[in-house]
């Protein structure tokens, strides 16, 4: 392999293994899973990573969409976290369980205790149990993180029309039919929610997923490239070895006498 050769695989390697280490930085507050079945109840993750290199977030701040409330909302507690849920009188009443619903709440805030505050390079999730949920449309939460340093990075854009992901999105729930593939099926109401305890794995398409794939591709990637420029630049000095090997040694003797 020439030295041009060997030079450009190296480059391409560490240009990999740059992009997977940044892959991270692009993570923001989303909603897992990403849809619901509409009319039901469900179990929400609101996942929180801290983006900042040496600031803490503090407290957490999701916001229930107005045009879209939610009679009953329960939250599981989170060690070494404060909560508290704002309520907020309905323009019109809601109907559930056989009641008229005049208040909902609007905002839930969660803030940390010393010690507990997400730190650079980690994150945290907070589960919320809803429902009876719309029958249709997206639940557009808007969020707002707050760090160590009073900093307050605004969640809030709604996707755009083009489809593409706005600046500082906002975490999206979309709502689909009874039955729909791709709904969660596991929905549950806050009694049997708040029963029951259960962990959510991390979702696939989650960004840091996405990173530590990343990030495992460039190092396979690097080490594959290391041991490819290993053999080549072994083997100019194999092939001189074998020459000199040949020189130096005693021509046969001759069968004529």
């Amino acid at each position: 392999m020439s030295l041009f050769k060997r030079s450009a695989l190296v480059g391409a390697t560490v240009i990999g293994f740059t992009l997977a280490l940044a892959a991270p930085a692009s993570a923001h507050v989303s909603v897992n899973p990403g849809t619901a079945e509409g009319g039901g109840y469900s179990k929400v993750t609101f996942r929180v990573p801290n983006e900042s290199d040496k600031e803490s977030t503090t407290k957490v701040e999701i916001n229930l969409p107005a045009d879209k409330p939610v009679a009953s909302v329960s939250v599981k507690p989170l060690t070494g976290w404060d909560v508290a849920t704002t309520v907020g009188k309905l323009d019109k009443p809601l109907e559930a369980h056989g009641a008229q619903i005049t208040e909902a709440v609007s905002k839930i805030t969660w803030t940390a205790k010393a010690g507990s505050e997400i730190k650079p390079g980690q994150f945290q999730e907070f589960d919320v149990s809803m429902g009876p949920l719309p029958e249709s449309g997206d639940m557009i939460f808007k969020a707002l993180q707050t760090y160590s340093d009073n900093t307050i990075v605004r969640w809030i854009d709604e996707p755009n029309a083009d489809g593409t992901e706005p600046e500082s999105p906002a975490p999206v729930l979309k709502l689909t039919a009874a039955g729909a593939e791709g709904a969660d099926t596991n929905a549950a109401a806050p009694t049997a929610a708040a029963a029951v305890e259960t962990t959510e794995a991390q979702d696939s398409d989650d960004p840091d997923v996405f990173g530590i794939a990343g990030l495992v591709a460039g190092v396979l990637a690097l080490i594959v490239a290391m041991l490819a420029y290993a053999r080549s630049a072994r083997r100019p000095s194999e092939a001189v070895g074998a020459s000199s090997s040949s020189a130096s040694s005693p021509s046969a003797p001759s069968s004529d006498k």
